[in-house]
């Protein structure tokens, strides 16, 4: 009667798998592209099907791109305490702040979200409690700068704009915390790196990776995965998922957002703890991070690449060219001579050399 009971549970269990399965692969919202000779899995599974229906139906829903700022009066600038939008021209200021207004609060006439209604220029309330989210404001578009001029390599000329990661509204998705010293996320941030590769069985000196650290680098990247909406092999090649030389160049351009998101997280978020309100963070009292998700929404290109930035010159700041191509993160592949690769054995250790071919001495 066990016996019954137990083969009753796997099949039932079998059939749930399957039709997961079929599920996931038939998805009217996904769509898969062969990017390489059959047999190989080399392809891309992304989630929507139709990507052309899917960038139309997000510009339908967000806010219309305002037209260029006109002239600016002459005469000196009438503003106080701008502390960072202060090389630009008063129309094209005034031009930026209806637009952040409606980015991040949702409206473009919410400027109490970041304001005193009764004094602009005033950092605090009338009751003197101090308006964080201007404080907030400042360095968010002094990060927004930094990734649209450092971090080219990753943006490329689609740029950012604060509605890439608010869209509408105050808190982004995606924002984490801390938790715990093993926490994946932290890996945009102060984590070691997630790279196992191992060529022996057993641990050795040499190979000290553990299932843990392998099962940690494989939910780090099915995170990844979810983020952008594609599967591994959008980074990553079938037959060799370590080597870069065989690996799509999305891969170097995903190595470049993790280390933009170490740079944000870092010199930008993390660092507004103490601005903050109590509300606004964690349970450890430390502000709110990004991770992939927190800007890509799902899709393997933010806002589907729409190039939205080079229309909002506030936010440029030493990218002005967005026309030009700008030159690929990497290189072609240096051809691998494979005869003069070391031969390794069981433990690790060099069975030849490069040169000789005849053991180290």
């Amino acid at each position: 009667m066990r016996t019954l009971r137990t083969l009753q549970t796997a099949a039932l269990a079998s059939a749930l798998l399957l039709t997961s399965a079929c599920q996931f692969f038939g998805s009217v919202d996904r769509v898969v592209v062969q990017k390489g000779e059959r047999g190989t899995a080399m392809e891309i599974n992304y989630v929507a099907r139709d990507q052309a229906a899917a960038m139309a139906n997000l510009q339908a829903a967000m806010p219309a791109i305002l037209p260029p700022a006109g002239p600016s009066p002459e005469g000196p600038l009438p503003w106080q305490n701008v502390q960072v939008l202060n090389d630009i021209p008063v129309a094209e200021f005034n031009r930026t702040m209806i637009s952040m207004a409606t980015w991040v609060a949702g409206a473009p006439g919410n400027c109490g979200y970041c304001h005193n209604l009764t004094n602009f220029a005033a950092d605090t309330y009338p009751d003197g409690k101090a308006i964080y989210t201007k404080a907030v404001a400042r360095r968010m578009i002094q990060m927004t700068r930094q990734i649209n001029t450092e971090w080219t390599e990753h943006v490329a000329n689609t740029g950012v704009t604060c509605y890439t990661c608010h869209m509408g509204k105050p808190l982004p998705n995606g924002l984490w915390f801390y938790t715990n010293e093993n926490q994946i996320l932290r890996h945009y941030l102060d984590g070691a790196g997630a790279r196992v590769v191992s060529r022996t069985v057993a641990p050795n000196a040499v190979n000290r990776s553990s299932v843990k650290q392998t099962e940690w680098t494989y939910a780090l990247m099915i995170s990844q995965s979810q983020a952008l909406g594609v599967n591994c092999t959008f980074c990553h090649n079938s037959r060799q998922f370590a080597s870069w030389e065989q690996a799509p160049p999305q891969r170097v351009t995903a190595f470049a957002g993790i280390q933009m998101l170490r740079d944000l997280n870092t010199n930008f978020l993390a660092p507004l703890a103490s601005t903050y309100h109590p509300s606004r963070l964690g349970p450890m009292g430390d502000a709110p991070k990004a991770q992939c998700v927190t800007c890509h929404n799902g899709v393997y290109k933010p806002l589907y690449g729409l190039q939205m930035a080079k229309h909002y010159p506030a936010l440029w700041g030493g990218h002005t060219d967005w026309t030009t191509p700008l030159a690929a993160p990497y290189t072609k592949p240096v051809a691998v001579d494979a005869a003069a690769m070391p031969v390794l054995d069981s433990t690790g250790a060099v069975v030849t050399d490069t040169v000789s071919k005849q053991p180290p001495q």
